[in-house]
């Protein structure tokens, strides 16, 4: 397969039992000749204004998320996303990724 154009999972994991969200997404992926895959995307569906500082808040603590594509029941690819102005989303693979994340909170 070297390309899948359908729709997929993008999911935000605090740790193993606790997702924090979900979003729908129709996707592109394309592997070129040196097997590396490549992908872009947008919401299935415009965020509405709570949805929309859910995705802000979450992408602004940390830009990865899981990749579940359709049949499965939790993603297992780890994606760095990142999203343009006009909601265009890129996807990198993050193979490199500890899933560590480092937030200070300043309390007043």
């Amino acid at each position: 397969m070297d390309r899948f154009v359908g729709s997929a999972r993008l999911e935000w994991w605090a740790h193993q039992s606790t997702c924090l969200g979900e979003y729908e997404i129709d996707i592109t992926v394309t592997v070129d000749a040196a097997g590396a895959w490549h992908a872009s995307g947008r919401h299935s569906i415009a965020l509405d204004t709570t949805e929309r500082e859910g995705w802000e808040f979450l992408i602004g603590m940390d830009p990865h998320f899981s990749l579940a594509f359709p049949g499965e029941d939790r993603g297992g690819l780890m994606v760095r996303v990142d999203e343009a102005r006009d909601g265009a989303l890129t996807l990198t693979e993050a193979q490199d990724w500890d899933g560590s994340v480092s937030v200070t909170f300043g309390l007043s």
